[in-house]
């Protein structure tokens, strides 16, 4: 959810929250309000968690082959290379973890969309 989404739920809460009046004098307007509002929010939520399962599938994906790619451009840095060579795997290798870093990225801003 978006500091926009969370500002206007916080305003449209604001706009329907009782008055200083019991219960059973809201009108039927700000009961149908209050129901929209949860349908919103409840929208929202789900939203929040296909985003979530989504943000998961993907780190899995890309986490799997790029271990293979990180672990193959080590291993050919331990072997005597030409320097053309192992300037090459060392490039390699710096992207692989630019990567790594990035999808690291990534679980903070699922475990943010679960929170």
């Amino acid at each position: 959810m978006t500091e926009s989404d969370k500002h206007s739920l916080a305003t449209k809460a604001q706009e329907i929250a009782p008055r200083d009046r019991p219960a059973e004098e809201t009108t039927a307007a700000e009961g149908e309000a209050r129901e929209k509002l949860r349908a919103l929010t409840a929208e929202y939520e789900a939203r929040m968690d296909e985003v979530a399962d989504l943000i998961t599938r993907v780190r899995h994906e890309i986490n799997n082959p790029l271990t293979g790619v990180l672990g193959q451009a080590q291993l050919l840095l331990r072997e005597d290379l030409p320097e053309r060579a192992k300037k090459r795997a060392e490039t390699i290798e710096a992207l692989a973890l630019r990567i790594r870093d990035i999808v690291a990225q990534l679980r903070q801003v699922q475990k943010t969309s679960k929170g």
